[in-house]
């Protein structure tokens, strides 16, 4: 404690004699006192001057106040009067807050790392921290509360000594994660604060804090303090939720597989009326956005990054963002957060890239998103902030899109270009940024166009169609053209901002569209100014900002070298380089192409995707363009100094390698034909194999049938066994023999009637037959009403008869039926009599001829049987559909009947209205007529007044004619 004596030991930091002597006795009577009461109202004593003499109570009380948390722990007022004095003695809170009003300025800063180094005393002893996390379990508040404050302020002390202690202690992170449920909202709330404290830099407590259910019991509190409209509590639990998932990739996963992402979407509900937002909304949905941000961060893992895309695209979180891009006043700083959070949720996910091109601002007519942000980005009157935004969103869509480029590029060809221009598509706000006055437009729009051509040779030689109109009367200019007028003209132009910015952007655009693109290089090296411009520039000795120029010309003319298929002949790569001896030097070239890797501007964008400068006049590189460089600096520089020879081996190798490309490409497309033939082939053994399988069960199936059948024929065997010794004991088989004969010939006369009968039966059913076909076609034939009902009474009669015929043949065929089961029983009576009989007659030896000719004619006459019992039976059931046929009929004939019947009636009710109504109407006209006479009236009968109406008619055709 030698540092406390000799903070101490200074006249103007002495405490007074009096506080100095109380705080001793008070100590005294803590560690002397027997009675519970008296230390007590000491340790309270104590709380009440730690604030005024925190020095003095930390050196003297520490220890005291550490043994009462441990021997009296049954009183929970003490309890709490030690840790309050604990936290005034250790924190530095309180010192910050009363600094201003201190009168001693000099003792506050020497007592300003006080709370560091009591920190340091009360965790000397590991025990005291464990002490203090079971204080901390205790229900009590005026336990629990200060317990709670005294951890987190040891944890904003010595953060990372008190972690490890609590980390090693068994169960303690999952007792301090109780406080979140507690109910008590101030010390759930100070419970979040000490949880932010304790989870800061350290990812093992970060992982348990995770897994005991943190996120659930967070979003809770936020869903309760209502989301981005709750207060600081909202705030506090939004960064302890960034401490558990920053750069956390366990915790990042296991928030996407518990659906938490799908809990985030309800935070950007956002209403039509965004004016007046408060600090705190704006400063909750800052950080909510910076938490949708820590999900996608292109630092995470692909992988992880990509599932986390997709998640808030599906539950439509990446919708609710859009929806508060294109809203109308809502706060620039959340506008800009909100866009770079777009920017990340789609960059690289082809399903989000194609749905942020889709998405329209709400204006009329409706324009694309893009079109919107790109012209927020080239209006110099937009903050700075706002658009390095949209230049990060422009970009983060064209990220490994190749589509999107296509249809960005699309919108600069002269096919696709509007010409009624009406519309402005994001070509053309390009451009016309790329040639304005504004420096920082130039850049952004030449670093955004960059982003189009990027990794994709074939939109690099369409660019090359473009040609635009630069005033009137003079002939059109290629794009790539006039970059390279601007480039030359230099500081010629008066333009706002930086003076080096706009070269800068150019020669970037112009080394991204020339790399690995031969066909630009041709276009590029065909204008004989362009390798005198570059040369002359790399040459000239000019100043530091201009360092950076001569770079980048010096990257362009390697590319020029590097790219060239030597298709002009005046600008061959051996003939450039000998120009590079003669007129730079090599040295002096690689040099200058060193430049650019050595600026600090360079070193800054290569760290991260999202262009972030301090002001505009650092806007020099970009993210992407800075891989270019180092891809492309050592391969430049080695072709810089090969020779004629080794170039040329050089191109041999390549075009065997062309060679072998195109041979490993055949293969592949042969590799993947196969593939394809072995899938349908796997198809159809997979269909064969299930066919294969349905087949064995069908066999096995009748296998068990086949079984099945034999079990019962040897049962039948062994039962015919036993009737044949049964009958075997009886000898009366002549008079059964004889009994079938005779029943035989009755079978036979039976049939015979049958067959009469059955053919009387049929002629009658043909009489009916053509009577139903009779009456079918005279209702067919019936034209006028009267023949109609004339039919329909004779169809009537008719049908009455058929109805009485179809219960004749029905009664009959009933009868028919009863006696064709009698004579099937009575059959299979003499099977059986057959079976049993053939036995016997087979042992009879005295007439073994006779029964073998019997028995013979006897089979014979019972196959006929059979055979016209058969015929019988499918006869009756032929009948039997007629029958039911021929009812229908009737069915539909009495309906058809029902339904004449009721027309007739109503016809005959009209006619006998009619006749009364015109029998009415002739005794009212004859009244009248008399009643006109009765009054001297003349009246015409209606001949007359037929006649004399057509003779008016004549006299007033004459008079026509005559005029």
């Amino acid at each position: 404690m030698n540092f406390l004596r000799g903070v101490m030991g200074g006249p103007s930091a002495g405490p007074q004699p009096s506080g100095t002597e109380t705080i001793q006795k008070l100590c005294d009577r803590v560690a002397s006192s027997t009675l519970l009461d008296d230390r007590r109202d000491a340790v309270r004593a104590l709380k009440s001057l730690s604030k005024k003499y925190r020095l003095e109570v930390g050196i003297q009380a520490m220890e005291h106040l550490i043994h009462v948390l441990q021997t009296d722990r049954s009183d929970s007022e003490i309890i709490g009067y030690a840790l309050d004095t604990l936290y005034n003695v250790i924190s530095n809170d309180l010192e910050e807050e009363e600094q201003d009003d201190s009168e001693e300025e000099n003792l506050s800063k020497q007592v300003d790392d006080l709370g560091s180094q009591f920190t340091e005393i009360f965790i000397k002893q590991q025990e005291n921290v464990t002490l203090l996390l079971t204080l901390v379990e205790e229900f009590d508040f005026h336990v629990r509360w200060p317990g709670v404050k005294l951890l987190t302020s040891l944890l904003k002390q010595q953060g990372p000594q008190v972690q490890q202690i609590i980390l090693v202690s068994p169960m303690g992170v999952s007792r301090l994660m109780d406080l979140l449920a507690d109910s008590r909202e101030v010390i759930r709330n100070d419970g979040v604060l000490l949880l932010q404290q304790l989870t800061k830099s350290n990812a093992a407590i970060q992982k348990i804090v995770a897994f005991e259910n943190a996120f659930e019991r967070l979003l809770d509190i936020i869903t309760e303090e209502g989301n981005s409209d709750g207060g600081i509590v909202v705030e506090d639990c939004l960064l302890l939720l960034q401490n558990l998932l920053k750069n956390n990739n366990s915790n990042q996963n296991f928030f996407k597989e518990g659906s938490y992402i799908q809990r985030m979407k309800p935070w950007f509900e956002v209403g039509d009326d965004n004016c007046g937002w408060s600090a705190q909304k704006v400063t909750n949905l800052h950080l909510m956005l910076q938490l949708v941000r820590v999900l996608v961060s292109p630092t995470n893992p692909p992988g992880a990054t990509s599932s986390c895309q997709k998640a808030m695209f599906h539950c439509g979180l990446l919708q609710q963002l859009c929806t508060i891009l294109m809203a109308t006043g809502v706060p620039a700083d959340i506008l800009t957060e909100t866009i770079n959070t777009v920017s990340e949720v789609i960059r690289g996910c082809q399903m989000n890239q194609d749905y942020f091109a889709s998405v329209n601002a709400p204006s009329n007519p409706p324009r694309p998103a893009i079109v919107v942000l790109l012209m927020s980005m080239v209006n110099e009157r937009q903050p700075f902030v706002l658009r390095c935004a949209v230049l990060y969103c422009f970009q983060c869509f064209l990220y490994k899109n190749q589509k999107g480029q296509g249809e960005i590029v699309s919108t600069l060809l002269p096919s696709t270009i509007d010409a009624t221009g009406n519309s402005v598509s994001a070509g053309q706000l390009l451009c016309g940024g790329l040639f304005s006055t504004d420096s920082l437009s130039n850049w952004c729009a030449a670093v955004a166009l960059a982003h189009a051509l990027q990794e994709n040779a074939t939109l690099k030689e369409q660019l090359l169609r473009v040609q635009l109109a630069t005033s009137i009367g003079n002939p059109p200019v290629s794009l790539l053209q006039q970059c390279t007028n601007i480039l030359s003209q230099g500081d010629k132009i008066d333009r706002r901002g930086s003076k080096v910015q706009t070269r800068v952007g150019l020669l970037m655009l112009l080394c991204t569209w020339l790399s690995n693109c031969s066909i630009a290089v041709t276009h590029f090296l065909h204008n004989p100014a362009n390798i005198p411009f570059l040369t002359g520039q790399i040459a000239e000795n000019l100043g530091e900002e201009e360092q950076l120029v001569q770079g980048l010309c010096a990257l362009l003319l390697g590319i020029s070298i590097y790219y060239n298929d030597n298709s002009l002949e005046n600008y061959r790569k051996e003939k450039l380089k000998q120009l590079i001896e003669k007129r730079i030097g090599r040295e002096n070239f690689i040099e200058k192409l060193g430049f650019i890797s050595k600026h600090e501007l360079y070193s800054r964008a290569a760290q991260k995707p999202q262009p972030s400068f301090s002001s505009p006049d650092h806007m020099m590189f970009d993210h992407e363009f800075t891989k270019l460089v180092k891809e492309l600096e050592g391969v430049i520089s080695k072709a810089i100094y090969k020779s004629s020879e080794e170039d040329k081996k050089e191109e041999e190798v390549k075009k065997t390698l062309e060679q072998h490309d195109n041979i490993v490409t055949h293969y592949k497309k042969v590799i993947r034909e196969q593939d394809q033939e072995l899938e349908e082939l796997k198809q159809q053994i997979n269909i064969l194999k299930s066919q294969n399988e349905q087949l064995q069960a069908t066999v096995t199936q009748q296998v068990s049938q086949i079984q099945q059948h034999k079990d019962q024929y040897n049962l039948l065997k062994v039962q015919l066994g036993k009737d044949t010794q049964h009958h075997n004991s009886h000898g009366d088989t002549l008079q059964m023999n004889g009994i079938q004969t005779e029943e035989v010939n009755k079978l036979k006369e039976e049939l015979e009637e049958w067959k009469t009968k059955h053919e009387l039966l049929q002629g009658q059913l043909r009489e009916k037959d053509s009577v139903i076909e009779k009456l079918k076609s005279s209702q067919l034939e019936m034209g006028t009403e009267q023949s109609s009902q004339i039919s329909k009474s004779g169809g009537l009669e008719h049908s009455n008869e058929l109805q009485k015929e179809l219960e004749r043949l029905r009664s009959q065929i009933q009868l028919q039926s009863a006696e064709i089961s009698k004579l099937q029983t009575e059959n299979q009576k003499l099977q059986v009599l057959n079976a049993t009989a053939d036995p016997v007659l087979g042992h009879s030896s005295a007439t073994a001829a006779q029964n073998s000719e019997w028995k013979g004619r006897l089979e014979q006459e019972i196959k006929e049987l059979k055979s016209e019992v058969k015929a019988l039976s499918e006869e009756k059931a032929s009948l039997k559909e007629y029958l039911d046929s021929s009812s229908s009929t009737v069915a539909i004939l009495q309906d058809e009947k029902s339904k004449l019947q009721q027309e007739v009636a109503e016809s005959k009710k009209e006619q006998d209205d009619l006749l009364v109504l015109l029998a009415d109407q002739d005794q009212k006209l004859s009244a009248l007529k008399i009643k006109l006479k009765d009054l001297g009236v003349p009246v015409e009968d209606e001949d007359d007044i037929e006649s004399g109406d057509q003779g008016d008619d004549d006299e007033d055709g004459d008079e026509e004619e005559q005029d």
